[in-house]
Protein backbone atom coordinates (compact mmCIF):
# COMPACT_ATOMS: atom_id res chain seq x y z
CA UNK A 1 0.00 0.00 0.00
CA UNK A 2 1.39 3.33 -0.53
CA UNK A 3 1.56 6.10 2.55
CA UNK A 4 0.49 9.56 1.58
CA UNK A 5 1.64 11.96 4.92
CA UNK A 6 1.69 8.84 7.37
CA UNK A 7 -1.77 8.07 6.24
CA UNK A 8 -2.05 4.21 4.84
CA UNK A 9 -4.81 2.36 3.04
CA UNK A 10 -7.36 0.87 5.76
CA UNK A 11 -10.69 1.61 6.85
CA UNK A 12 -12.66 0.71 10.10
CA UNK A 13 -16.13 0.13 10.30
CA UNK A 14 -19.18 -0.21 12.71
CA UNK A 15 -21.38 -2.78 11.65
CA UNK A 16 -23.57 -3.05 14.76
CA UNK A 17 -23.60 -1.63 17.99
CA UNK A 18 -26.17 -1.00 21.04
CA UNK A 19 -27.79 2.02 21.77
CA UNK A 20 -25.02 2.28 24.99
CA UNK A 21 -21.86 2.83 22.36
CA UNK A 22 -22.66 5.96 19.99
CA UNK A 23 -20.67 6.34 17.18
CA UNK A 24 -20.20 9.51 15.04
CA UNK A 25 -20.69 9.95 11.24
CA UNK A 26 -17.53 11.26 9.95
CA UNK A 27 -13.95 10.90 8.42
CA UNK A 28 -12.26 10.83 11.01
CA UNK A 29 -8.76 9.12 10.97
CA UNK A 30 -8.11 6.03 13.35
CA UNK A 31 -4.47 5.32 14.32
CA UNK A 32 -4.35 1.86 13.86
CA UNK A 33 -2.34 1.26 17.21
CA UNK A 34 -5.34 2.33 19.00
CA UNK A 35 -7.93 0.29 17.77
CA UNK A 36 -7.80 -2.22 20.66
CA UNK A 37 -8.44 1.06 22.62
CA UNK A 38 -11.65 1.53 20.78
CA UNK A 39 -12.63 -2.18 21.35
CA UNK A 40 -11.83 -1.91 25.66
CA UNK A 41 -13.48 1.62 25.90
CA UNK A 42 -16.81 0.45 24.33
CA UNK A 43 -16.51 -2.46 26.83
CA UNK A 44 -16.31 -0.34 29.74
CA UNK A 45 -12.03 -0.84 30.54
CA UNK A 46 -9.94 2.11 31.31
CA UNK A 47 -6.94 2.38 28.58
CA UNK A 48 -3.61 4.03 29.62
CA UNK A 49 -3.88 6.92 27.45
CA UNK A 50 -6.25 8.98 26.33
CA UNK A 51 -7.91 8.63 23.44
CA UNK A 52 -9.03 11.92 21.58
CA UNK A 53 -10.83 10.47 18.41
CA UNK A 54 -13.93 12.25 17.75
CA UNK A 55 -15.39 9.07 16.22
CA UNK A 56 -16.46 7.51 19.55
CA UNK A 57 -18.81 9.12 21.58
CA UNK A 58 -19.38 9.09 25.68
CA UNK A 59 -22.03 7.06 25.74
CA UNK A 60 -24.32 4.80 28.44
CA UNK A 61 -21.82 4.09 31.56
CA UNK A 62 -23.99 1.97 33.22
CA UNK A 63 -24.89 -0.30 30.42
CA UNK A 64 -22.27 -1.86 28.03
CA UNK A 65 -21.85 -4.44 25.71
CA UNK A 66 -22.14 -7.92 26.49
CA UNK A 67 -19.95 -9.12 23.36
CA UNK A 68 -17.73 -6.94 20.85
CA UNK A 69 -16.76 -8.96 17.71
CA UNK A 70 -13.82 -7.72 15.96
CA UNK A 71 -13.51 -9.37 12.35
CA UNK A 72 -9.99 -8.05 10.35
CA UNK A 73 -10.02 -8.50 6.91
CA UNK A 74 -6.75 -8.78 4.68
CA UNK A 75 -6.36 -7.63 1.13
CA UNK A 76 -8.43 -5.19 0.23
CA UNK A 77 -8.55 -1.24 1.55
CA UNK A 78 -11.71 -0.94 1.61
CA UNK A 79 -14.93 -2.93 1.70
CA UNK A 80 -18.97 -1.68 0.92
CA UNK A 81 -20.02 -2.98 4.69
CA UNK A 82 -23.44 -1.39 5.87
CA UNK A 83 -22.37 1.32 8.81
CA UNK A 84 -20.42 3.90 9.73
CA UNK A 85 -16.71 3.87 8.22
CA UNK A 86 -13.68 5.36 9.17
CA UNK A 87 -10.16 5.79 7.38
CA UNK A 88 -7.26 3.89 9.57
CA UNK A 89 -3.94 6.15 10.25
CA UNK A 90 -0.68 4.01 10.44
CA UNK A 91 -2.24 0.62 9.98
CA UNK A 92 0.30 -1.48 12.26
CA UNK A 93 -0.18 -4.76 13.65
CA UNK A 94 -2.43 -4.85 16.37
CA UNK A 95 -3.83 -7.26 18.73
CA UNK A 96 -6.41 -8.06 21.63
CA UNK A 97 -4.43 -9.21 24.05
CA UNK A 98 -4.80 -6.38 26.92
CA UNK A 99 -8.92 -6.85 26.24
CA UNK A 100 -8.81 -10.28 26.52
CA UNK A 101 -6.35 -10.14 29.89
CA UNK A 102 -8.67 -7.75 31.08
CA UNK A 103 -11.57 -10.16 30.98
CA UNK A 104 -10.05 -12.57 32.10
CA UNK A 105 -8.44 -11.02 35.03
CA UNK A 106 -11.81 -9.70 36.25
CA UNK A 107 -14.33 -12.09 34.93
CA UNK A 108 -11.84 -15.54 36.08
CA UNK A 109 -15.04 -16.77 38.15
CA UNK A 110 -17.56 -16.68 35.95
CA UNK A 111 -17.71 -17.79 32.15
CA UNK A 112 -16.51 -15.38 29.58
CA UNK A 113 -15.97 -16.01 25.93
CA UNK A 114 -12.55 -15.32 25.23
CA UNK A 115 -11.55 -16.74 21.18
CA UNK A 116 -8.86 -14.97 19.01
CA UNK A 117 -8.75 -17.21 15.89
CA UNK A 118 -6.67 -16.79 12.49
CA UNK A 119 -7.73 -20.13 10.66
CA UNK A 120 -5.71 -19.59 7.57
CA UNK A 121 -2.59 -19.45 9.60
CA UNK A 122 -3.50 -22.10 12.31
CA UNK A 123 -3.42 -19.66 14.89
CA UNK A 124 -6.28 -19.51 17.81
CA UNK A 125 -6.26 -18.32 21.18
CA UNK A 126 -9.21 -19.69 23.89
CA UNK A 127 -9.34 -18.63 27.57
CA UNK A 128 -11.96 -19.54 30.00
CA UNK A 129 -14.85 -21.81 30.96
CA UNK A 130 -16.99 -21.10 28.26
CA UNK A 131 -14.26 -21.83 25.69
CA UNK A 132 -14.88 -25.83 26.01
CA UNK A 133 -18.37 -25.18 23.68
CA UNK A 134 -15.17 -23.86 21.14
CA UNK A 135 -13.47 -27.09 21.27
CA UNK A 136 -14.91 -28.49 18.08
CA UNK A 137 -14.44 -25.53 15.95
CA UNK A 138 -11.86 -26.13 12.92
CA UNK A 139 -8.76 -24.65 13.64
CA UNK A 140 -6.40 -26.71 11.34
CA UNK A 141 -6.19 -26.34 7.16
CA UNK A 142 -6.80 -30.15 7.20
CA UNK A 143 -9.87 -29.16 9.55
CA UNK A 144 -11.03 -26.26 7.68
CA UNK A 145 -11.03 -28.61 4.12
CA UNK A 146 -13.11 -31.50 5.94
CA UNK A 147 -15.48 -29.32 7.59
CA UNK A 148 -16.22 -27.63 3.89
CA UNK A 149 -17.59 -31.07 2.25
CA UNK A 150 -19.54 -32.03 5.04
CA UNK A 151 -23.33 -32.00 4.29
CA UNK A 152 -24.32 -28.69 7.04
CA UNK A 153 -21.54 -26.66 5.13
CA UNK A 154 -22.14 -23.73 3.26
CA UNK A 155 -20.82 -24.78 0.14
CA UNK A 156 -24.62 -26.70 -0.33
CA UNK A 157 -26.04 -22.70 -0.04
CA UNK A 158 -23.31 -20.40 -1.18
CA UNK A 159 -23.68 -19.67 -4.32
CA UNK A 160 -20.01 -19.77 -5.80
CA UNK A 161 -20.52 -17.89 -8.98
CA UNK A 162 -16.26 -18.16 -10.73
CA UNK A 163 -14.93 -19.63 -7.61
CA UNK A 164 -14.45 -23.50 -7.60
CA UNK A 165 -14.85 -25.67 -4.72
CA UNK A 166 -11.31 -27.50 -6.86
CA UNK A 167 -9.04 -24.86 -6.00
CA UNK A 168 -7.02 -24.62 -2.96
CA UNK A 169 -6.65 -20.72 -2.70
CA UNK A 170 -10.37 -20.81 -3.55
CA UNK A 171 -11.21 -23.25 -0.03
CA UNK A 172 -9.24 -21.57 2.16
CA UNK A 173 -11.43 -18.30 1.60
CA UNK A 174 -14.24 -20.29 1.53
CA UNK A 175 -12.88 -22.20 4.94
CA UNK A 176 -12.46 -18.63 6.67
CA UNK A 177 -16.82 -17.96 6.05
CA UNK A 178 -17.30 -21.40 7.15
CA UNK A 179 -15.78 -20.74 10.79
CA UNK A 180 -18.09 -17.44 10.68
CA UNK A 181 -20.91 -19.65 10.17
CA UNK A 182 -19.79 -22.05 12.73
CA UNK A 183 -19.44 -19.62 15.75
CA UNK A 184 -22.90 -18.18 15.18
CA UNK A 185 -23.74 -22.31 15.11
CA UNK A 186 -22.17 -22.59 18.33
CA UNK A 187 -23.15 -20.07 20.43
CA UNK A 188 -26.87 -20.54 19.10
CA UNK A 189 -27.14 -23.87 20.55
CA UNK A 190 -25.82 -22.57 23.89
CA UNK A 191 -27.19 -19.69 24.33
CA UNK A 192 -26.89 -19.29 28.13
CA UNK A 193 -22.83 -17.80 27.46
CA UNK A 194 -24.67 -14.60 25.28
CA UNK A 195 -27.17 -13.84 28.41
CA UNK A 196 -24.29 -14.24 31.02
CA UNK A 197 -23.47 -11.00 33.09
CA UNK A 198 -19.55 -11.80 31.73
CA UNK A 199 -18.56 -9.87 28.62
CA UNK A 200 -17.28 -12.05 25.34
CA UNK A 201 -14.80 -11.30 22.97
CA UNK A 202 -14.61 -12.49 19.54
CA UNK A 203 -11.50 -11.38 17.45
CA UNK A 204 -10.87 -13.23 13.93
CA UNK A 205 -8.25 -12.66 11.26
CA UNK A 206 -9.63 -13.54 7.63
CA UNK A 207 -6.63 -13.46 4.64
CA UNK A 208 -8.54 -16.23 2.37
CA UNK A 209 -9.53 -12.69 0.12
CA UNK A 210 -5.62 -11.88 0.18
CA UNK A 211 -4.97 -14.73 -1.01
CA UNK A 212 -7.51 -15.34 -3.93
CA UNK A 213 -6.49 -11.45 -5.08
CA UNK A 214 -2.81 -12.63 -5.31
CA UNK A 215 -4.08 -15.88 -7.04
CA UNK A 216 -6.24 -14.61 -9.69
CA UNK A 217 -5.41 -10.78 -9.33
CA UNK A 218 -7.23 -7.75 -7.74
CA UNK A 219 -8.93 -7.00 -10.90
CA UNK A 220 -10.61 -10.72 -11.71
CA UNK A 221 -13.96 -11.83 -11.46
CA UNK A 222 -12.72 -14.67 -9.27
CA UNK A 223 -11.86 -11.45 -6.57
CA UNK A 224 -14.96 -9.53 -7.20
CA UNK A 225 -17.19 -12.64 -6.65
CA UNK A 226 -15.18 -13.29 -3.43
CA UNK A 227 -15.30 -9.75 -2.17
CA UNK A 228 -19.19 -9.67 -2.38
CA UNK A 229 -19.43 -12.93 -1.29
CA UNK A 230 -17.58 -11.79 2.09
CA UNK A 231 -19.37 -8.68 2.74
CA UNK A 232 -22.66 -10.75 2.38
CA UNK A 233 -21.18 -13.21 5.23
CA UNK A 234 -19.92 -10.81 7.10
CA UNK A 235 -23.40 -8.84 7.01
CA UNK A 236 -25.37 -11.68 7.77
CA UNK A 237 -22.47 -13.03 10.73
CA UNK A 238 -22.99 -9.33 12.24
CA UNK A 239 -27.02 -9.67 12.77
CA UNK A 240 -26.91 -13.11 13.81
CA UNK A 241 -24.30 -11.93 16.49
CA UNK A 242 -25.85 -8.76 17.57
CA UNK A 243 -29.03 -10.93 17.69
CA UNK A 244 -28.00 -13.61 19.86
CA UNK A 245 -26.59 -11.13 22.60
CA UNK A 246 -30.25 -9.15 22.38
CA UNK A 247 -29.17 -6.34 20.13
CA UNK A 248 -26.48 -5.60 22.86
CA UNK A 249 -23.20 -5.95 20.96
CA UNK A 250 -20.49 -4.50 19.01
CA UNK A 251 -19.27 -5.95 15.88
CA UNK A 252 -16.63 -4.11 13.40
CA UNK A 253 -14.46 -4.59 10.91
CA UNK A 254 -11.04 -3.94 9.52
CA UNK A 255 -10.25 -3.87 6.11
CA UNK A 256 -6.82 -3.46 5.27
CA UNK A 257 -4.58 -3.94 2.27
CA UNK A 258 -1.47 -5.25 3.96
CA UNK A 259 -0.13 -4.10 7.38
CA UNK A 260 2.86 -1.40 7.69
CA UNK A 261 5.08 -2.63 10.10
CA UNK A 262 7.76 -0.31 9.47
CA UNK A 263 5.64 2.45 11.34
CA UNK A 264 5.13 0.04 13.99
CA UNK A 265 6.39 1.28 17.68
CA UNK A 266 10.00 0.30 18.17
CA UNK A 267 9.49 -1.74 21.84
CA UNK A 268 13.20 -1.53 23.73
CA UNK A 269 13.98 -3.77 26.99
CA UNK A 270 14.36 -2.13 30.40
CA UNK A 271 18.16 -3.85 30.46
CA UNK A 272 18.79 -1.04 27.93
CA UNK A 273 18.56 1.71 29.68
CA UNK A 274 21.48 2.03 31.38
CA UNK A 275 23.36 1.84 28.26
CA UNK A 276 21.89 5.24 26.81
CA UNK A 277 19.32 5.97 24.53
CA UNK A 278 18.96 7.10 21.15
CA UNK A 279 15.46 7.88 21.30
CA UNK A 280 15.66 10.20 24.29
CA UNK A 281 18.87 12.17 24.37
CA UNK A 282 18.39 14.62 26.16
CA UNK A 283 16.57 12.60 29.30
CA UNK A 284 13.29 13.72 29.27
CA UNK A 285 10.22 12.49 31.36
CA UNK A 286 8.22 9.82 30.40
CA UNK A 287 4.71 10.81 28.80
CA UNK A 288 2.05 11.64 31.49
CA UNK A 289 0.20 8.22 33.33
CA UNK A 290 -3.86 9.06 33.28
CA UNK A 291 -3.81 6.92 36.38
CA UNK A 292 -1.08 9.05 38.55
CA UNK A 293 -4.10 11.20 39.75
CA UNK A 294 -6.07 8.31 40.99
CA UNK A 295 -3.02 7.21 43.16
CA UNK A 296 -1.94 9.89 44.44
CA UNK A 297 -4.77 10.83 46.18
CA UNK A 298 -5.21 7.57 47.28
CA UNK A 299 -1.87 7.55 48.40
CA UNK A 300 -2.35 11.36 50.08
CA UNK A 301 -5.42 10.55 51.55
CA UNK A 302 -4.21 7.38 53.26
CA UNK A 303 -1.37 8.66 54.48
CA UNK A 304 -3.26 11.51 55.72
CA UNK A 305 -5.69 9.55 57.95
CA UNK A 306 -2.85 7.22 59.14
CA UNK A 307 -1.45 10.43 60.78
CA UNK A 308 -4.57 11.39 61.98
CA UNK A 309 -5.30 8.20 64.01
CA UNK A 310 -1.54 7.87 64.80
CA UNK A 311 -2.36 11.02 66.45
CA UNK A 312 -5.41 10.94 68.14
CA UNK A 313 -4.10 7.42 69.58
CA UNK A 314 -1.43 8.69 70.71
CA UNK A 315 -3.24 11.42 73.00
CA UNK A 316 -5.55 9.32 74.28
CA UNK A 317 -3.43 6.89 75.80
CA UNK A 318 -1.22 9.93 77.22
CA UNK A 319 -4.18 11.17 78.54
CA UNK A 320 -5.54 7.59 79.83
CA UNK A 321 -6.29 7.47 83.62
CA UNK A 322 -5.23 4.22 85.30
CA UNK A 323 -7.81 4.00 87.70
CA UNK A 324 -10.57 3.51 85.20
CA UNK A 325 -8.97 1.71 82.16
CA UNK A 326 -7.14 -1.44 82.77
CA UNK A 327 -8.12 -4.27 84.92
CA UNK A 328 -3.99 -4.42 85.17
CA UNK A 329 -3.70 -1.04 86.35
CA UNK A 330 -6.40 -1.28 88.78
CA UNK A 331 -4.71 -4.41 90.25
CA UNK A 332 -1.51 -2.70 90.22
CA UNK A 333 -3.06 0.45 92.16
CA UNK A 334 -4.56 -1.60 94.49
CA UNK A 335 -1.74 -3.03 95.40
CA UNK A 336 0.01 0.08 96.14
CA UNK A 337 -2.38 1.49 98.37
CA UNK A 338 -2.41 -2.13 100.56
CA UNK A 339 1.61 -1.50 100.90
Amino acid sequence: SVCVLGVCGGEFSILRSPQSVVFRDGSWPIPGERIPDVAALTMGFSVEEDLPWPGLAVGDLFHRPRATVLVTVKGVDKLPVKGFSYPIENAVPFSLDSVANAIHTLFSEETPVVLQLAPSEERVYMVGKANTVFEDLSVTLRQLRNRLFQDNSILSSLPLNSLSRNNEVDLLFLSELQVLHDIASLLSRHKHLAKDHSPDLYSLELSGLEEVGKRYGEDSQQFKDASQILVNSLQKFADEMFNLYGGNAVVEVVAVKEFNSLLSRKTRSILQASQGDKDNPYNLAYPYNYDYSVIFNIVLWMMIGLALAVIVISYNLWNMDPGYDSIIYRMTNQKIRMD
